[in-house]
């Protein structure tokens, strides 16, 4: 009934923007006729359902981080092909300024937790993720692609339930034996026996599933079917996306195709790790170099939506890092002054662009725990 009102009033008001355009210049004419013509769109939208949802979070990108890269990138930045845009509140369950274990928790599940929880309640009660639900209840294929070790809290938000997000080890066991199709990241030595205080072997296990485990982005590109686990270095990521020779874009690229294969469709988590890596040692170089790879990431998706017509992207961060401000630049080098305030997380409101089926359900000011109930109520 709330999409037959919202559809009918968006209509109605449609049809008087341009009664009035008629009584006006041509020029205005011109211009109320594409703000309808954008608005019928917008109903068209809210009547469908996306079959796939890529969720894609920034870390530690705040609207400074942002504004610096389309500076940066001028026109051709992706942030600009979304049509919708707005902020997500990011404070946790016991603290002003979240970490990206409750920040993380939080978009996935829905819940406000403590900081340094992974999805789960002060008392040790699991939450489910939106991955969860749609694997389970939609029957879809369900992912995630990181720059950094994949029990890191931000991939592991999205598989695991521990009070502590350094629990390592218990963490790559509940990886290990998560219903996730691809899951592409860093850090192999947390899953093999050699150094492990409980002498497991999660890599074993992973292979017993049916996982295909590789070690390189130039293995994981011979792949073109089934379960797959990429682990691309054997520590935690390097810390230079130009070293790790970029491999948020081929990974999200191979995410995608594989996980394309179900017919139900698939959610998909992208994690630009180290935009928050680069803030926390506020080095505007670094920054830079990660920002690059995430606009480049940003176009593999939205070329991949745009011509999938059934895709809906969701963008935001679990947190800013660094209170970065940007006090002076030049747009026409495509330059900014970047100044750091803190070398820790601050809590200020992250910015949310979304883009295809739904996309409008994230416009205006939310909390970062919406967006679980949006994505569940919207997948088909």
């Amino acid at each position: 009934m709330k999409r037959i009102f919202a559809f009918a009033a968006v209509v109605l008001f449609a049809f008087l923007t341009t009664s009035f355009a008629q009584s006006n210049s041509s020029t205005r004419t011109e211009q109320i006729k594409e703000y309808s013509e954008g608005v019928w769109d917008a109903v068209i939208i809210n009547t469908q359902y996306p079959k796939n949802v890529i969720f894609i979070v920034g870390d530690g990108m705040g609207t400074a981080q942002v504004y610096a890269s389309i500076i940066a990138q001028g026109e051709k930045s992706q942030f600009l092909r979304f049509p919708f845009s707005g902020f997500s509140r990011t404070y946790s369950n016991n603290k002003y300024t979240t970490d990206s274990g409750a920040g993380g928790s939080a978009l996935m599940t829905g819940h406000k937790v403590n900081n340094y929880t992974i999805a789960q309640s002060p008392e040790g009660t699991p939450y489910s993720t939106f991955y969860d639900y749609a694997r389970k209840e939609k029957g879809k294929s369900t992912g995630f692609v990181c720059s950094c070790s994949m029990v890191d809290a931000t991939p592991a938000s999205t598989y695991g339930h521990v009070p502590d997000r350094h629990m390592n080890e218990e963490l790559s066991l509940q990886m290990s034996q998560c219903g996730h199709s691809v899951m592409i990241g860093a850090d192999q030595k947390v899953f093999l026996p050699e150094g492990r205080k409980d002498g497991t072997s999660p890599i074993d296990t992973l292979k017993q599933r049916g996982y295909s485990v590789v070690s390189t982005m130039k293995e994981l590109k011979k792949i073109h079917s089934g379960k797959v686990c990429a682990m691309l270095s054997e520590n935690d990521a390097p810390g230079d996306a130009k070293q790790r020779k970029y491999w948020l874009v081929d990974g999200t690229k191979k995410a995608i195709e594989l996980l394309n294969q179900n017919p139900n469709g698939f959610c998909l988590m992208v994690e630009g790790s180290q935009i928050d890596w680069a803030c926390h040692n506020n080095d505007t170089p670094y920054l830079q170099t990660e920002l690059d790879e995430f606009e480049q990431m940003l176009k593999v998706v939205l070329d991949f939506a745009e011509k999938d017509g059934n895709t809906l992207v969701v963008v935001t961060a679990d947190h800013e890092t660094g209170g970065l401000a940007l006090t002076n630049g030049d747009i026409k080098k495509g330059e900014s002054e970047c100044k750091f305030t803190t070398g820790s997380h601050s809590g200020v409101m992250v910015p949310v662009f979304s883009y295809g089926l739904g996309a409008h359900e994230f416009s205006g000011i939310q909390q970062n725990t919406d967006f679980y109930n949006k994505i569940v109520n919207l997948i088909k």
